[in-house]
């Protein structure tokens, strides 16, 4: 791991603000609610896409910082989190489904994630698979299950154009976009999101333990087939399960010292 570094360029945290876990949404508007959630939450700073937020939980320090949208704003903030102690990261977000099974407010936690991006290439050739860290997917899959939530494991889809996925037919190469979407959705793939696969590459690269999950908002190929697709917008038990499991893995940590 690097050494703790002052003043971060990009998400503006010091090593004087560091912690050792971290929950990362997309959007900056769900900070502060996430951060609701942990005992004395107070802002930190913004900068850019990076909004932070900090709190307790078990009598640790947790970060709530933004990523923004897509693989090389969520590779500087893991970059920026490690240099400043974080060990254990999470990533709670949103996504579309791509099998008919995933509906609308289902949570997935995702076991791997396609590299169709280009943050992670940067990092390490594609054969090498971009994968959570098992104790933080264990943690994620045990808390849902406590909770009773409707949860999916399995492979995602990460790219980098949103418009690439929703109007390929606009894009000189449609007939490529258009091919590789139908083996996503032949091999099971379950979702589409665009942050997975650099936040497991450049973790797993700067040996720092993370995971995701995220919320269903919609589901495409439910569309297609006319079948009901409520848009469900409220991440609440998804970042209620992410809560639960940065504790699991507090617990399990503070007892292995």
């Amino acid at each position: 791991m690097f050494e703790k570094q002052s003043n971060m360029f990009h998400i503006g945290l010091s090593s004087e603000q560091g912690a050792g876990y971290a929950i990362l949404p997309g959007d900056p508007g769900r900070v502060e609610k996430i951060a609701s959630y942990l005992q004395q939450p107070v802002f930190v700073c913004q900068n850019r896409e990076y909004t932070t937020w900090s709190g307790m939980l078990q009598g640790e320090r947790v970060l709530v910082t933004s990523t923004g949208i897509g693989g090389p704003s969520a590779a500087i903030a893991v970059e920026e989190l490690a240099q400043i102690g974080v060990h254990t990261m999470i990533r709670v977000g949103t996504c579309g489904g791509m099998q008919t099974s995933v509906l609308s407010g289902d949570l997935v936690i995702p076991t791997g994630s396609i590299r169709m991006e280009g943050t992670s290439k940067e990092y390490i050739p594609l054969e090498y698979p971009a994968v959570p860290c098992f104790e933080v997917l264990q943690a994620l899959v045990e808390a849902a299950q406590e909770q009773g939530k409707r949860y999916h494991t399995g492979v995602i889809q990460c790219k980098d154009s949103f418009y690439g996925q929703h109007q390929p037919e606009s894009m000189p190469n449609a007939s490529e976009l258009m091919a590789k979407w139908q083996a996503w959705v032949k091999a099971g793939v379950l979702a589409s999101e665009m942050e997975t696969a650099a936040l497991f590459t450049v973790a797993a690269v700067r040996k720092v333990r993370a995971g995701a999950l995220m919320m269903t908002v919609w589901n495409q190929e439910r569309e297609k087939q006319g079948l009901t697709n409520t848009r469900i917008s409220d991440t609440s038990p998804a970042i209620q399960i992410a809560i639960e499991a940065i504790k699991k893995l507090i617990s399990k940590d503070t007892g292995q010292r």
